[in-house]
């Protein structure tokens, strides 16, 4: 038993670590994550939305710093108390998603991982045997150093958790997982080359033959079937290729401008989806580094999810000499973690991307 305890240990305490330094990464997306629980549609605790990015910040935190105390062994109780009743509620979570279909990505790895509900659930379930294991076998968890080491190590472990979190909040995640990182080209990533693989779907028709109902199950041609026709129900039975990018189109008074915009030879993208809470000290650096990127032959645009009269406001309370252009919220949250946030682009290829408060670092 007690090698199992062992082995369980250490297999909680690297995945709670794991996890918890993957959010604490990028602890906006996982607020963004939190923001899809929270809502109506799923545990309807809108009240909840406004403090996401807090609840976000202390769940990663204490996730993490958690997982490296079950690994030196320090405060076994209250460690594996913490462990279990963090689990049962993720784990109720995922169900729910999953059941549901509430949300279809849990965020358990951000980015680095996507997981289904229902991958998530059965991750959870897992990790909840071993959490049990060590619960009911707390007395076998031993210290590996003494408790002054202990004290210490999770005194730094709080303090560099919380450094690093400042620090991806006023700059950027160091980890960028997403399909708008550096190096990438958006255009390619939008298209579906000609020899993916296509979806696979089965058809159930039904039929009224003689007063009885015929189910005929095909891959889409229509059956050779006697009687009167009811109902024909699709169901996906393999995906097909899915892009990174799907959702990604600019619009300018309903017309869409995506292709116009991203073949720009030279473009200078400021990102806000929402231009009633975005930094306003942001645009005071990028007034002077939007005119200097129109004067080296830049395109110059911007891009957000808010209304005409929050476009004109900032435009006219900084003098900005560029336009903003339509996008979805979402994805403008998923481009840049910053509201502001910049991006220079080279023939659709992302070459910079900045967080406001970095303006001065951009390279035109």
């Amino acid at each position: 038993m007690k090698l199992l305890v062992g082995i369980s240990r250490v297999l909680v305490g690297v995945l709670f670590i794991f996890s918890g330094f993957i959010k604490l990464n990028d602890p906006l997306g996982f607020s963004y994550k939190l923001q899809e629980y929270f809502s109506p549609e799923v545990l309807g605790l809108e009240f909840l939305v406004p403090y996401s990015l807090v609840i976000a910040i202390i769940l990663v935190v204490f996730e993490l710093v958690v997982g490296i105390m079950i690994l030196i062994g320090y405060l076994p109780k209250f460690t594996v108390w913490s462990l279990l009743l963090m689990i049962v509620f993720f784990t109720f979570l995922t169900f729910y998603s999953a059941y549901f279909n509430k949300v279809t990505d849990c965020g358990c790895f951000g980015d680095a991982i996507p997981l289904t509900p229902w991958q998530s659930f059965i991750k959870d379930v897992i990790l909840l045997i071993f959490i049990l294991i060590l619960f009911f076998n707390r007395k076998l968890i031993t210290p590996v150093l003494n408790p002054i080491s202990h004290r210490w190590i999770i005194f730094l472990s709080f303090m560099l958790s919380f450094w690093f979190c400042y620090h991806v909040l006023m700059h950027l995640p160091v980890l960028d997982f997403r399909a708008y990182k550096i190096g990438n080209n958006i255009p390619e990533l939008m298209e579906v080359p000609e020899d993916a693989q296509k979806a696979v779907y089965e058809y159930e028709w039904t039929f009224l033959h003689h007063g009885e109902e015929v189910t005929v199950t095909t891959d889409g041609s229509y059956p050779n079937q006697e009687g009167e026709f009811v109902e024909v129900q699709t169901t996906m039975v393999e995906e097909g290729y899915v892009p990174p990018i799907q959702d990604f189109e600019i619009e300018k008074d309903g017309e869409v401008m995506t292709s116009q915009i991203l073949n720009a030879e030279k473009l200078f993208m400021v990102v806000a989806y929402d231009l009633s809470h975005t930094e306003q000290e942001g645009f005071k650096a990028i007034q002077k580094l939007a005119a200097e990127a129109d004067e080296k032959g830049y395109k110059v645009v911007g891009l957000t999810a808010s209304n005409d009269a929050d476009q004109e406001k900032i435009i006219n309370k900084f003098k900005l000499d560029f336009e903003f252009y339509q996008v979805d919220k979402k994805v403008l949250q998923t481009i840049v973690r910053s509201n502001p946030g910049l991006l220079v682009l080279e023939s659709g290829t992302i070459t910079q991307k900045k967080h406001w408060f970095d303006a001065e670092d951009i390279k035109l």
